[in-house]
């Protein structure tokens, strides 16, 4: 579930990128996984079997079809999250989540969080004002903490494969101390 809160969330002195010249140091894609897709068409062929049970054939095929289309567009609209980093002309990073961004220069701090303590971060010590970005089939975290007096946004908690990498490619001057309690 992405939460959209913080969409402009970013820092306030912050321009936005322009594409043109942005050069993609890092991208993932949040894909759903694997067994939702056989999930989906066994609820797909369930609900034919129903539809096209002691009728014509055609309530076989057009419910099919159709139930076919809605389940793929359910499972990648569902998918649709990019988290991105890119670095502009002036070398700046910034990191592309969905539709907001946020540049490296107002991150003070960071942390990777592990799929051990994603609870614990999502739930009772999440900070209403903090910009999510979260799905349940990504299990890792980063955790962004900012410092900008413009921006009432405390942190940035941002659900990845591979923290590592997306703080070596956003933050690299903050990984080693990011990445202490991880391993």
């Amino acid at each position: 579930m992405t939460d959209s809160q913080g969409l402009d969330s970013a820092s306030s002195n912050s321009q936005p990128l322009d594409a043109g010249t942005a050069r993609v140091l890092y991208q993932e894609r949040q894909w759903v996984p694997w067994y939702w897709w056989l999930a989906m068409a066994f609820v797909v062929a369930l609900l034919t079997a129903q539809f096209g049970l002691n009728r014509s054939v055609m309530w076989f095929y057009v419910p099919a079809v159709l139930l076919t289309v809605v389940g793929v567009w359910v499972l990648i609209s569902l998918s649709s999250t990019v988290i991105k980093v890119e670095e502009d002309a002036n070398g700046t990073r910034w990191l592309i989540a969905g539709q907001a961004n946020l540049p490296a220069d107002v991150v003070s701090r960071s942390l990777a969080v592990p799929a051990t303590a994603k609870r614990n971060a999502m739930g009772r010590q999440l900070d209403p004002a903090a910009f999510v970005v979260s799905h349940g089939w990504v299990h890792e975290m980063v955790m962004l903490v900012l410092d900008d007096p413009e921006d009432p946004t405390p942190y940035w908690l941002v659900g990845t494969k591979d923290p590592e990498a997306l703080l070596r490619a956003f933050v690299p001057a903050q990984v080693d101390a990011a990445m202490v309690d991880f391993r």
